[in-house]
């Protein structure tokens, strides 16, 4: 009887075990299947944009500030402030109907888009973070060295006293912005602008969307799928490959858009 009860017992540990290692496997291969259901599944998906017109000698230099004017030299064989860009409409995103700008970003603070190279701008005393960059029609950055400015300044009574070049790793929010209204809200544009950051192997961009995050290791535009009508939150940050923030004042960003379905009556 004992040799009996032994036998019976090996056979049902073994059979425990078999059972065992393959729970384990059905496990793993669950999380597996989760995590990419997880990826897939984003209740707002950022879709990359399609290659856009490209403008490779488009050059912003020389900015001033001098008696509450800013003053930039624009130049490019093909682009030129205020001319619609060619593939605006084949995007379907938000386009301003006065064509091509200037997109100029003090701190954290939205992007004042400039239409010409010399504009009045008020800025106050002290010290500020400033990003310009030469923009499409449709509001998306020109992303070369030569389309883009970013510098450290000193202003005092309307007038920069001192600048320099921004060297620490840096992140500028641009779109969204404001208020989308009828087809606008149908793709709306995500674009960011890193300085010092090189996108993909040495730093990622977390974007939270209504409280959802995607990690980003691409430096490019993305249409934000799925908005509601109303209030949506949007924030970018500058991290780190193991998610963890760039420290520093210009590495995140939150904003509020709004999605509407038609224009507010005329009172």
């Amino acid at each position: 009887m004992k040799l009996q009860y032994f036998t019976s017992l090996i056979l049902f540990c073994a059979i425990l075990l078999v059972g065992c290692g393959g729970s384990s496997s059905d496990t793993e291969s669950s999380s597996e299947d989760t995590a990419t259901m997880d990826m897939e599944e984003k209740k707002y998906p950022l879709t990359p944009f399609s290659r856009s017109t490209q403008y490779d000698d488009a050059l912003l230099e020389n900015m001033t500030y001098q008696g509450g004017t800013f003053s930039f030299d624009v130049s490019g064989d093909e682009y030129q402030l205020g001319e619609q860009t060619p593939d605006a409409e084949s995007k379907m995103c938000a386009n301003s109907a006065k064509g091509q700008h200037i997109h100029l970003i003090v701190g954290n603070q939205p992007y004042s888009a400039q239409y010409t190279s010399t504009f009045d701008f008020d800025l106050a005393n002290g010290e500020h973070n400033i990003l310009a960059f030469l923009s499409r029609s449709y509001h998306e950055s020109i992303k070369t060295d030569e389309a883009h400015i970013a510098q450290r300044v000193t202003v005092k009574d309307g007038a920069i006293t001192n600048s320099e070049d921004l060297i620490e790793p840096s992140l500028f929010y641009s779109r969204p912005k404001g208020t989308y209204v009828g087809d606008d809200t149908k793709k709306v544009m995500l674009d960011f602008y890193p300085v010092n950051a090189e996108i993909g192997d040495d730093y990622k961009v977390k974007v939270q969307i209504n409280g959802e995050v995607t990690l980003l290791d691409e430096w490019q535009p993305y249409y934000i799928e799925n908005l509601p009508m109303g209030q949506n939150t949007i924030g970018i940050a500058l991290v780190y490959p193991d998610g963890s923030q760039v420290p520093g004042k210009q590495t995140s960003t939150l904003r509020t858009i709004e999605l509407r379905q038609d224009p507010l009556p005329e009172m």
